[in-house]
């Protein structure tokens, strides 16, 4: 059995698998296509990925379905938040911070994908 791996190595391998999808794609293209491809460079890494996690938010001790989605949750314990935006704004890594919070995970990484050099797109939030 091969050893658990801790967050920070996947997280180091999340953003890896990025600069590797930018590097084909480059900057300018839909949220989406960023989405499919990094989770398929992921996948292709043997590292568990899912796309469009339902995020329900709790309130007063129910489950609201309120339709929010985490863009990609990887193995089980980071949240990846992808943008492709001018810039990321405050609200951004708000949002980040707000599902990390519902989730109840321990790692966030919100991606920029429209930028020159994706290192200039890339926040790591902890909860």
């Amino acid at each position: 059995m091969a050893p658990q791996r801790n967050t920070n190595e996947i997280s180091g391998d999340v953003v890896d698998a990025a600069m590797q999808v930018h590097r084909e794609l480059g900057p300018g293209l839909l949220e989406s296509a960023y989405e499919s491809c990094l989770a398929f460079e992921l996948l292709d890494r043997g590292i568990k990925a899912q796309r469009q996690v339902e995020l329900p938010v709790r309130y007063r001790g129910h489950l609201v379905e309120a339709g929010y989605r985490i863009d990609l949750l990887v193995e089980d314990r980071i949240i990846v938040e992808l943008k492709s935006v001018d810039h990321i704004a405050a609200i951004h890594q708000a949002q980040l911070l707000s599902y990390l919070k519902l989730a109840k995970k321990p790692i966030g990484l919100l991606i920029n994908f429209n930028v020159k050099l994706l290192k200039d797109g890339i926040v790591r939030l902890a909860n």
